[in-house]
């Protein structure tokens, strides 16, 4: 199964747009929030047959999207979020600990606009950075491409754009 993970596309969608085409056909989208109205348009540009999996952002102020979800991926269970509700900016304690309190072992989040990516310990959490606004180092546009395997094997790859 092949996912794509993006975050923080904040309405500037043709680098969502050109990593869509790059990386068809996809099995899951998986937008992290601040897409600001784009969510409604997301469901056009996939392949057919491409599971949408969306949560609000704290931009997304009109959004009826959840604000958090549960998702069973294969074996995995993981916890789709924003962030900003477990200040994430200040670090990924907090989610590890809701993800734990869920029994979710993959927490991903967006809103720092940065790649984050830690698979020690029991639960993996993952950031795919922003596609529009981007603020590490080097400041390039990131996207993470989650490959699920039938045995349950997960891999996880950051990608930027040039």
């Amino acid at each position: 199964m092949k996912i794509l993970i993006v975050s923080d596309t904040h309405r500037k969608d043709d680098n969502l747009q050109r990593v869509i085409e790059k990386e068809a056909p996809l099995d899951m989208l998986i937008h992290l929030g601040d897409a600001e109205g784009s969510e409604y348009l997301i469901e056009s540009w996939v392949n057919a047959g491409c599971q949408l999996e969306m949560v609000m952002g704290n931009n997304d102020f009109f959004s009826s999207l959840e604000q958090e979800i549960e998702l069973d991926l294969g074996r995995h269970r993981a916890l789709l979020t924003h962030g900003h509700y477990y200040n994430v900016s200040l670090g990924v304690e907090g989610l590890r600990q809701e993800a734990i309190a869920r029994h979710c072992d993959i927490a991903m989040y967006g809103h720092t606009h940065r790649p984050y990516l830690e698979e020690d310990g029991p639960v993996t959490i993952l950031n795919p950075g922003s596609l529009s606004y981007p603020r590490q180092e080097g400041r390039r546009p990131s996207y993470m491409i989650m490959n699920l395997e039938d045995s349950g094997t997960v891999r996880y790859r950051t990608y930027y754009l040039e």
